[in-house]
């Protein structure tokens, strides 16, 4: 911007320079015309006209450079053409060629300089200006540039803060589990769910974090069927502690997968239809046709947040435990396998996900 300035400033100031220098020749061929055709027609002189004039002033000289009249008291160096003073220019024109004794004219303006200071305030002034209107972009772009990685950091701390806290409660479930020597039937259900929590987050974790993605993956041919039902033994036990009814219609069906990323896919959605279920609510799984479905009885998810409940760190809702990772896993397992998911939700009436294998 500074350079663009001063080039502007330069050319602005010749051309100036050029103008002004322009309209005093114009203005001293006039006068020197006027001159000489008074002196060849034998009319006077009206060189009082020429005295009032405010744009300039002006003086006339005789053969020996001598002052006849004028309002100009500037001593003149007649050796030079234009002549540049402080604060104006004065140009010595010798065309009169002696008529009425009038031998060199001396012109002086004073607009050119006032013209320049008034253009170097302009550019200040427009230069400041732009600068501000920039720094203003800038400032904005910057807050647009940086918006993503200040929302990142803003949910990584929140990550943190839930995973400590989802750590918390299961590790302080099985310590006041564990206080008495002897333990009861449902101390001991209550250490079983917890510990495996603890497991669950630990492998979402690995998975998300640790686990090398392209590492290849031992995939083999199972029946889901048996792999769901070895899960919801557990799963049953974590339903149990909000009275929700899980009903299941399971049919036989050969799948090549890794048997952890279908333990993932599977527990993470029933999971989240207890922990966003209401109490004595229901959940229905499904596996027909190459079609898992998992549909719940719970809050449901607003139409405006669906789109995102596979963003990592991305909650739905703040009511109920969770750190946004469950579905981002589920979406990357089913991205890698083909698997099409898709989900359908209203608000407070429930849930449904479906798995098309």
């Amino acid at each position: 911007m500074v350079f663009i300035a001063i080039l502007y400033y330069q050319n602005e100031k010749i051309l100036y320079y050029d103008l002004t220098k322009s309209n005093m020749q114009n203005e001293v061929s006039k006068i020197s015309s006027s001159i000489i055709l008074s002196h060849m027609s034998g009319n006077e002189f009206n060189k009082n006209e020429l005295l009032k004039k405010k744009d300039y002033k002006i003086s006339f000289y005789d053969k020996n450079k001598n002052k006849i009249f004028g309002n100009l008291d500037e001593d003149i160096d007649f050796s030079n053409k234009i002549i540049e003073t402080k604060n104006s220019f004065i140009l010595v024109d010798d065309s009169v060629l002696g008529h009425l004794d009038i031998y060199y004219i001396a012109l002086k303006e004073n607009r050119y300089f006032k013209a320049i200071e008034k253009l170097e305030l302009n550019i200040i002034g427009i230069f400041f200006v732009i600068y501000l209107i920039i720094a203003i972009i800038g400032f904005y772009l910057a807050r647009l540039f940086l918006k993503p990685i200040k929302d990142e950091r803003l949910k990584l701390n929140n990550f943190i803060k839930d995973t400590t806290h989802e750590l918390n409660t299961p590790i302080s479930a099985i310590l006041m589990s564990t206080e008495n020597e002897n333990l009861s039937e449902k101390q001991i259900e209550r250490v079983k769910i917890s510990a495996r929590r603890i497991s669950e987050i630990y492998n979402d974790l690995t998975y998300l974090f640790l686990e090398n993605k392209e590492a290849i993956k031992n995939i083999q041919e199972f029946n889901l069927k048996d792999l769901i039902s070895e899960q919801m033994q557990y799963l049953e036990l974590m339903s149990s502690k909000k009275k929700i009814i899980i009903n299941k219609k399971i049919e036989d069906f050969d799948y090549k997968i890794n048997k952890d990323d279908f333990i993932r896919i599977f527990n993470n959605l029933v999971s989240n239809a207890i922990k966003y279920n209401k109490i004595a609510g229901e959940i229905d799984i499904s596996l027909k046709n190459n079609i898992l479905k998992i549909t719940d009885s719970g809050i449901g998810i607003e139409k405006d947040k669906i789109n995102d409940i596979y963003k990592r760190y991305f909650r739905a809702t703040n009511e109920q435990g969770g750190f946004g990772i469950g579905l981002n896993i589920v979406s990357h397992i089913c991205n890698f396998y083909k698997i099409k998911i898709t989900v359908e939700s209203k608000i407070n009436e429930g849930t449904t996900f479906t798995l098309i294998f």
